[in-house]
């Protein structure tokens, strides 16, 4: 069915379903891979010192696409502050070894930078531009490269 548009806030409007389902499915996939180093990081190593809380493993977020002026933004990140049963750690701490080659605070050299890797293999290769793409010419924009 054809909308006919006549000004800049009727496109807005047009427009604002299908960016709200772009922003939603890459948030999707970048909260997907998000999750995947979270159980890397929990991946074969068993603590000698500490009893395993597995709130970090559960800390990742997502919220859904909404429109915020003329933007459409979701987020995605690791609630921090609700990890709160460390003991001689904060929430902070625990997400900032675990994205540097830590876990407890020693240094693990197998183990995923977590949110660097999240980010390495969602925005910086490329992946989530191909996604939008894909999304965009499957509602029936025609982009090119």
């Amino acid at each position: 069915m054809a909308i006919h548009i006549s000004n800049m806030d009727e496109l807005a409007k047009a427009l604002q379903p299908t960016m709200m389902g772009l922003v939603n499915q890459l948030a999707d996939e970048v909260y997907k891979t998000l999750n995947y180093f979270l159980n890397e990081y929990y991946t074969g190593w068993t603590p000698q010192s500490y009893q395993r809380t597995e709130d970090f493993l559960r800390s990742a977020v997502k919220t859904e696409a909404k429109m915020k002026g003329n933007r459409c933004v979701a987020s995605v990140y690791i609630d921090y502050e609700s990890m709160d049963d460390y003991v001689n750690a904060t929430g902070f701490q625990v997400a900032t070894w675990a994205n540097t080659g830590y876990h407890g605070g020693l240094s693990v050299s197998h183990k995923p930078h977590v949110w660097d890797d999240t980010m390495d293999n969602t925005i910086n290769n490329g992946s989530l531009l191909k996604s939008a793409i894909a999304y965009l010419k499957s509602k029936g924009f025609s982009v090119r490269v």
